[in-house]
């Protein structure tokens, strides 16, 4: 059964089709600059790469393209070879601890959400309604970034605000990259040979979160109502005291919507540096004695040990602990900064088994008390599972 699993972003559509339940990969791509000049796609199969500048007016019009191309290189002779498209949605608020069918219903309440997410379920809902046009006998489902986390319990899940903002207006943690978290915890436990463990998953990219996963279930996890709470990221502020965003509203006379876009874009590694959002600038910076970089990688690690540090005493202890996503697979720095840090925890880097990048690899020695991994992170198959399940 051939899936399609697709993650679509305002001007973006990332996807990647596989043969299920076999799991395996048989094309993969990314359109970007949907509706700007310079549009242009790429594909990927097996060791085949190649792309092509084209006029992307909008996501139907990528999704068509996708389409020829999928019957160019023979992957399917027809649509009715599709039977699943899974759609990665961020933000579910309490409505779905689950994948579901994408029905008229479920899509009014991504809508709802947008509030929580504006970026993300606009775009997603973009790309649901052109997949429902250019594959119309497609199952379309839903993954919610969200669903893992709401296993959370009040205790974590509950600000210190009055009672009513969230019985009226749902104001709690909802958490993000719960696809990514889940994935990591079933890879930590493949690799341990059981399921009652407790982890420490850190899915650390532009986007950054840590969770605390005990049995295979999400007890806490850094972010918050949206995702610019908890650590610091590429252009996100992360936790922050609330009396500096009105003390700097009234200093500066700006206004709410502005306020948002710098602890959004403008803040973080971006903010610290004054260089980049991108940690292999910043390290870049580091080796050329650049002071503001320096404090930026130290303030960037030392949140992500506190977080970890915090879910450690949380969990009564941890059987693994796991780097992944862009910075988290990549950056040797990184990963050896936060080892060093987490060393009052029994923590042993191996700095040779550390020296690589995107490779699932324990990274520890072996009399470290705690286990630390890389695991490449995989939201697409998660998607793909889920939807070839509903498809059956």
């Amino acid at each position: 059964m051939k899936i399609l699993s697709v993650n679509c972003g305002s001007s973006s559509l990332k996807f990647k089709m596989y043969e299920m339940p076999e799991e395996k990969v048989l094309i993969s791509g990314l359109f970007e600059r949907i509706g700007e000049k310079g549009s242009e796609y790429t594909i990927k199969i097996d060791d085949l790469k190649y792309s092509k500048e084209v006029d992307l007016k909008n996501h139907k019009v990528a999704f068509e393209i996708l389409v020829e191309e999928l019957k160019k290189n023979a992957i399917i002779k027809n649509l009715s070879e599709i039977k699943g498209v899974g759609h990665r949605i961020v933000q579910g608020g309490d409505y779905f601890d689950k994948t579901v069918v994408a029905t008229d219903d479920v899509v009014a309440k991504i809508d709802e959400l947008a509030t929580l997410a504006p970026l993300h379920n606009k775009a997603a809902i973009t790309g649901i309604n052109a997949a429902k046009e250019v594959i119309p006998k497609a199952v379309e489902t839903v993954v919610f970034d969200t669903a893992f986390h709401q296993t959370i319990e009040p205790v974590n899940f509950l600000y210190a605000v009055p009672y009513e903002w969230y019985t009226d207006y749902k104001v709690r943690k909802y958490g993000a990259h719960g696809t990514s978290h889940k994935y990591i915890a079933s890879r930590l436990n493949a690799i341990l040979g059981r399921t009652n463990t407790k982890l420490i998953t850190c899915h650390i990219g532009s986007g950054a979160s840590v969770s605390a996963i005990r049995d295979g279930i999400c007890i806490d996890t850094s972010m918050g109502l949206t995702p610019n709470a908890g650590l610091i990221m590429g252009t996100r502020c992360g936790d922050i005291d609330t009396s500096v965003v009105t003390y700097m509203m009234r200093k500066k006379n700006i206004s709410a919507d502005d306020m948002d876009t710098i602890l959004n874009k403008q803040s973080g590694l971006l903010g610290i540096s004054g260089v980049s959002n991108d940690s292999r600038d910043i390290e870049e910076g580091i080796s050329k004695g650049n002071e503001r970089c320096v404090l930026a990688q130290k303030m960037y690690v030392q949140k992500i040990i506190d977080y970890i540090a915090m879910y450690y005493f949380e969990l009564g202890g941890v059987d693994a602990i796991a780097f992944s996503a862009g910075v988290g697979e990549n950056s040797i720095r990184t990963r050896i900064d936060i080892m060093e840090g987490l060393k009052v925890l029994g923590i042993v880097p191996d700095y040779e088994a550390n020296n690589v990048r995107g490779e699932e690899k324990l990274i520890t020695t072996s009399d470290s008390k705690v286990p630390v991994y890389i695991v490449p992170t995989d939201e697409e198959i998660m998607i793909a599972r889920d939807t070839y399940n509903l498809c059956n």
